[in-house]
Parts: structure tokens; C-alpha cells; sequence
């Protein structure tokens, strides 16, 4: 009876310390490369925890990196031309949330803005993430994962300046005339063909428009509308992420000289920059690399090696 129960100690141990997951966390670092201040929002999904901090200010070369919990998700987004008033109320130009202070607080940006879409260990364990310009432009934004593995695990982002390019009926101006973001043609016409809603709340019947098709040839990898899955979704295992606003110096360049782009990112399917967008500096690359043990293969040593163990201390008896 000893080896029997000194064999289901040990083999519980073996099953505990192998199949069990541990928690884990996943790191998202912020750095400001604008030549201006940005203050990241962040909006936890209805489903997830508030992280740590819901707001905050990025001087410009600045980082901050923050932890979220495994199956967290939620969005993040540059906030600009943020400033208070005399009575202490926090306010911003673009990607306000409405809180009235620093913190967003459960509130969402203020259209237009550029979105970086999470979710963490979804299905198959994968983290699925996007950068989105459904709602909208208002400064250059790239997400790099650090250290997953996955076969769509790549940078995404609109790195080009599309304020400057922006159509005269999407424009957004600061009080100065200067332009500050590009709306989406949902939220500057308000039609279902462009919201895809109503009549157009289908794949099949909402297609890319004329205004969603600028911010597509411009930033190939990232969401141009709301079914604009096949080029715009991406998935990593086991990653950090590496998420830059402005993240050329050079990004206030404007579109279509006629000048190459070249694309460093390890994903030649769809380029992170269309080859027309005038786009100077290496794309960090994200250090993907194959598992070395999938769990298959894992399970099958564990079980061998429970097998081995139990025949061992049988013999002992």
C-alpha cells in the first residue's frame, strides 16, 4: 500500500506541475516618439479588470510600462493637445474620454482616434490584437510583440502621418487651423453604408468605401472598417508588446512621392506601409520564434516518464 500511495503522490505531483498553467502576466511598454507630449488612454473591456492606471502623460522619449492579467483585454490610444482649465478640468483636443481628469476612469476615446485593440489569451491561448482606424486618425501608432511565437504573430499599426492627407470632409482642426485627425466617414457622414449598420450590417452588403479606402492604401495592416478582418486581426502566444506612437521621426512625412518603402517586418504578405507612403526608419522586429515543445509532445514525455516512475516502485515492492 506504501508504493501505491507514494506512486499517486508523485504522479500527482508530475500532472499538477506540468498540466496545470501558471498565471502569467503580459507587459505593455509605451514610448512617445512625437516631438509632442501624448497621454495614452486605456479602456478595459466589460469583462476585464481596470489595470493599474487608466491615464497617464508621455513627455516626448518617454516610456511606461504597464501589467495586465492573463485573459485581460481592452483598447489603448494617444490622447493630444491635452491641457486643463482654470477650474482644474482635464480636457483633449483629440482621443478625449470625457472624464475630466487624466484618468479616464471607464470611459472610452472620442472619435477620431487610433485604437490598439487587445485580447489576451483568447481562443487556442492566443493573444488577438489589431490597430483600428474605424473610428477614425489622429497620430501614428505601431504595436511590435516581443518574444511570442505564431505563424500571424507580426507588427501592425498605421505609422504615416494621414492628417496631413486628409480629406476635406473628414478633417479635424484645432483652433488654430492646424489639422489634428481624420475622421471616419461613419462619423462624418453617419450613413449605414459607411457605419455598417441597418441595411449594411453584413460582410456581404457592408463593403470598403472611397474614404475607408484611403486609410487602407496608407496603412495596409490596420483596420479600415468594420469587416476588415482578413488583413487587420493578428495573433501571438506568450507575448509582450512594444506599443509606439509616432514611431519614425519622420512620420509627419505625407503620402505619395513615388518614393520605395522598404518593409523590415519579418510579414511580406501585407505590408505594415503601402510602398507609395513615404515612411523613414526600421521596424523593430518582433523576436518571434517557433515552440520548441508543443504540449503534445510534452504530455507524451510526462506520461512516460508517470509510466516508467510507476513500474519502478512496484519493482521495489
Amino acid at each position: 500500500m506504501s508504493q501505491l500511495t507514494l506512486l499517486a503522490t508523485l504522479s500527482s505531483f508530475f500532472i499538477a506541475h506540468f498540466f496545470i498553467p501558471a498565471v502569467v502576466s503580459t507587459t505593455f511598454t509605451f514610448t512617445n516618439k512625437c516631438d509632442y507630449t501624448v497621454w495614452p488612454g486605456i479602456l478595459s473591456n466589460a469583462d476585464a479588470p481596470a489595470l493599474s492606471t487608466t491615464g497617464f502623460s508621455l513627455q516626448k522619449s518617454e516610456s511606461k510600462t504597464i501589467s495586465a492579467p492573463a485573459s485581460w483585454g481592452g483598447r489603448f490610444w494617444g490622447r493630444t493637445y491635452c491641457s486643463e482649465d482654470s477650474t482644474g478640468k482635464f480636457s483633449c483636443v483629440t482621443g478625449d474620454c470625457g472624464s475630466g481628469k487624466l484618468e479616464c476612469s471607464g470611459t472610452g476615446a472620442a472619435p477620431p482616434a487610433t485604437l490598439a485593440e487587445f485580447k489576451l489569451d483568447g481562443y487556442g491561448g492566443m493573444d488577438f490584437y489589431d490597430v483600428s482606424l474605424v473610428d477614425g486618425y489622429n497620430l501614428p501608432l505601431l504595436v511590435v510583440p516581443q518574444g511570442g511565437s505564431g505563424q500571424n504573430c507580426t507588427s501592425t499599426g498605421c505609422v504615416v502621418d494621414l492628417n496631413g492627407s486628409c480629406p476635406s470632409e473628414l478633417k479635424v482642426t484645432s483652433t488654430e487651423g492646424e489639422s489634428v485627425a481624420c475622421k471616419s466617414a461613419c462619423e462624418a457622414f453617419g450613413s449605414p453604408q459607411y457605419c455598417c449598420n441597418g441595411a449594411y450590417s453584413t460582410p456581404d452588403t457592408c463593403k470598403p468605401s472611397t474614404f475607408s479606402e484611403i486609410f487602407k492604401n496608407a496603412c495596409p495592416r490596420a483596420y479600415s472598417y468594420a469587416y476588415d478582418d482578413k488583413t487587420s486581426t493578428f495573433t501571438c502566444a506568450s507575448a509582450d508588446y512594444q506599443i509606439t506612437f509616432c514611431p519614425s521621426p519622420n512620420t509627419s512625412q505625407k503620402a505619395s512621392q513615388g518614393q520605395n518603402t522598404e518593409n523590415t517586418n519579418a510579414d511580406k504578405t501585407t505590408p505594415l506601409v503601402n510602398s507609395t507612403m513615404v515612411y523613414e526608419g526600421a521596424l523593430s522586429q518582433n523576436g518571434a520564434s517557433p515552440s520548441i515543445l508543443n504540449s503534445e509532445v510534452l504530455g507524451s514525455h510526462v506520461i512516460a516518464g508517470i509510466v516508467s516512475l510507476a513500474v519502478a516502485i512496484w519493482q521495489m515492492g
